[in-house]
Parts: structure tokens; sequence; C-alpha cells
């Protein structure tokens, strides 16, 4: 069963949740550990098929060996084409949240009902083609929404500024039905894209790049999302 879930996190200011995808996986235990007292919020842990996206990540023994080391929530984000095949895997090696696309082969309300089973907070991703009204209808259900402001698949990329009508317009159908629903955003994000990330609405900032080989330090990086 999932431990700590995603809506016990404060909605008020803006949370980091750095990549692990950036991470470098020879020292990775030392790597979240450095993360974790630079004071990132959760850790965002990417799943990566090779069918859903053009790239191969980890899969549910990492985040059970990564589990053991610290306390952050996990955030496992699937970018894979059945996600109901793994969400008991997963959440058995240690998620607190599963995140998964809406462009999945599953149906998305019962991957929701799925993840609620195993007592994991669930996230809902978009992939930049995808409309913020695809995700209205599934709003009540969820504890998170996750705006891609990149192709997924690799680190790295370049922000898509033009996804912030985006996050505005989920931002605003979550605040007019009273919803506790955080609203991230992943792909390109640092200090020179953070302003009109949070500036559209978004709460909870992905960062991996911009983290993790930040020159002046994680401390420093962070800090500087967060402000």
């Amino acid at each position: 069963m999932c431990k700590r879930p995603l809506s016990s996190l404060s909605s008020v200011g803006t949370l980091v949740a750095p990549s692990i995808l950036a991470a470098d996986f020879s020292i990775l235990g030392e790597e979240i550990r450095r993360v974790e007292r630079a004071g990132a919020d959760m850790l965002h842990v990417d799943v990566m098929d090779g069918h859903f996206v053009p790239n191969i990540s980890i899969g549910p023994p990492v985040v059970e060996k990564i589990r053991g080391i610290t306390g952050l929530p996990f955030d496992v984000h699937l970018m894979i084409s059945r996600p109901l095949s793994y969400i008991g895997a997963f959440a058995t090696a240690g998620a607190d949240g599963i995140t998964f696309h809406l462009e999945a082969d599953d149906d998305p309300a019962e991957v929701i009902k799925a993840i609620r089973r195993e007592g994991c907070s669930v996230g809902l991703c978009l992939k930049p083609a995808s409309p913020a009204e695809s995700v209205f209808g599934y709003l009540d259900a969820v504890d998170l929404v996750l705006v891609m402001t990149v192709e997924p698949g690799f680190g790295g990329q370049r922000f898509m500024a033009d996804m912030m009508p985006k996050v505005r317009d989920l931002r605003d159908e979550i605040d007019s039905r009273g919803l506790r629903v955080h609203l991230e955003v992943d792909g390109g994000i640092d200090e020179s894209t953070v302003g009109a990330a949070t500036g559209a609405g978004a709460n909870v900032l992905v960062a991996g790049t911009a983290v993790f080989r930040h020159p002046l330090g994680a401390e420093h990086a962070i800090g500087i999302l967060k402000k």
C-alpha cells in the first residue's frame, strides 16, 4: 500500500519534484539523498516502456530499492501503453502517487479505480497535443494533473511555452470548482522558465537537469525554483 498521499502536500506555494531521470545512476542513492537535503518535496520517477514513448527507463525493482533510502513521496510517472498491468507492482514497490497518461491504451476511469484500490494518489498526464478540456471530466477523481511541457521520452528538452494557455485553463477549471488538485508541469523547467509556469498556475515543478546538474548545486537550484 502507498504510504504518503500527494494530497497531504501543501497546495500553498511551489513544490519541487526532481526527476531522477537526470540523476547519476551509478550513485543513485547518493543523488537522491542530496536532493532530499536540498529541499525537494517529492521525487518524480519516470517509467518508460519504449512503446508509448521512444525510450526505456526503469521498473518496479529500482523503485523498491530506492524506497528504503528516503522518506520523500514518490510520484511514479507511467509513460507506458498499458498502465493497468503495472499499477500493483509499482504500488507494492513503494509508489505514493501513480501518474498515467490520458493517451494510454487503457480506459482512464479503470486506471483511476485501480490506483485507488492500491491506496495511491492519482495523477493524470497530458501530452502536448492533448487539450486541457480532455481531462475536465476526471478532475473530481484525481489528486494531480500533469501537463507535459516537452514531448515525453527524453530529459533535457526545450520548454514549450505554448503549453502555458493549457496550464491556465486547467488552473481556472480547478479553482472554479474549488478542487484541491495539484497542477504539475514537466519538461524544460529551470530558472528561466519557472516564472512562466508558476504564473500560469502550476504549483508543482518537475525538474531534472536543472536540479541534479546545476553548477551551483541542488540546494541553490531548488531555492530558485521555489522563489
